[in-house]
């Protein structure tokens, strides 16, 4: 007996050395050992953009630059899209502006009124009238939360949307930057729609229902300028770029899946389900990369295209960074 389990586990030995070829004889005959390994490095960051965009179901626009290296990657970057909160961006940098020019103080006190008080996103629409935020405060939270109480005041204090859009001109971004309206215009017209009007068809489609008008590029050229210190002044665009590193909205679009030690300073627009924009620089390990990042006509559930947005940013600073 035992001499049969002895010859039956030599055969069994045998049939396994048989069937598992060695590392050489398996290249030998032409198959390679898997290995695990990084994905294909794209050839370049537009192929990168290319490939990945058209996959979104939304109408989609980008605009991608790496400060360091100077490439850029565009995608239907100069397509006008619904700016929604986006458009807060250019009023900032024009009262801190202001503020250089001595014609604006960061540290005036605004009086909070009833008839200040707008709905949608923010803060200030939960304090009583009689708050006295300072100006500075009200620029926060137009950036951080987006707050339209915060954005109407600022765009009061710049001296109303005539003088946003001279100013857009007159700094020579009026080609792709645009304010249409005050928050509070716009919703007056968004609450005077019936259940039977298509808000999504208006938020899509009709501009005389949009915040404002951006292009990617135009957007990105502004972030740049701001990161680089030369709008509205270093001393400015430090103040700005603190506040959209203070964001506290988006946190499933460009921040989402960044590896440790990368993060953004970034502004939102949101008009859910079919808007989702994010704009700003991410401080990758090789340097700034500003991405500008436009969904407008969304269709699939709202969550999924900020995920996306934030996939899409993981892969930008994986190849800026590999």
């Amino acid at each position: 007996m035992r001499l049969v389990t002895v010859l039956l586990a030599a055969a069994a030995t045998a049939a396994c050395t048989a069937q598992a070829p060695t590392q050489d004889s398996a290249t030998a005959g032409g198959v390679t050992p898997s290995t695990s390994s990084a994905p294909p490095r794209p050839a370049s960051l537009q192929a990168l953009v290319d490939a990945e965009m058209p996959k979104i179901p939304a109408r989609g626009g980008l605009w991608v630059k790496h400060l360091t290296t100077g490439e850029e990657a565009a995608y239907h970057a100069d397509d006008v899209f619904n700016s929604a909160s986006v458009i807060k961006i250019p009023v900032a940098v024009q009262a801190l502006e202001m503020v250089d020019a001595g014609t604006l103080t960061l540290a005036t006190r605004l009086t909070l009124r009833a008839e200040d008080v707008r709905g949608g996103s923010g803060i200030f629409r939960y304090h009583d009238p009689g708050l006295q935020p300072t100006l500075r405060d009200v620029l926060l939270q137009m950036i951080i939360t987006s707050d339209n109480t915060a954005t109407d005041l600022s765009i009061g204090q710049v001296g109303g949307v005539d003088k946003v859009n001279a100013w857009l001109t007159a700094k020579g971004y009026a080609s792709g930057m645009k304010l249409v309206q005050t928050t509070g215009d716009l919703f007056a017209k968004y609450n005077a729609l019936t259940p039977a009007d298509d808000r999504n068809a208006r938020t899509n489609g009709d501009h005389a229902y949009w915040l404002g008008e951006l292009t990617p590029r135009a957007t990105g050229r502004m972030i740049e300028a701001i990161e680089k210190r030369e709008l509205p002044s270093k001393a400015g665009a430090e103040e700005l770029l603190r506040m959209m590193r203070a964001q506290q909205s988006g946190a499933r679009r460009l921040p989402h899946f960044l590896p440790p030690g990368v993060n953004a300073a970034h502004k939102t627009g949101d008009f859910p389900p079919v808007l989702a924009n994010d704009v700003g620089v991410v401080y990758a390990k090789s340097g700034p990369i500003v991405v500008s990042f436009f969904l407008n006509a969304i269709t699939e559930p709202y969550g999924e295209a900020e995920d996306r947005m934030g996939r899409l940013t993981q892969q930008i600073v994986a190849y800026a960074d590999r």
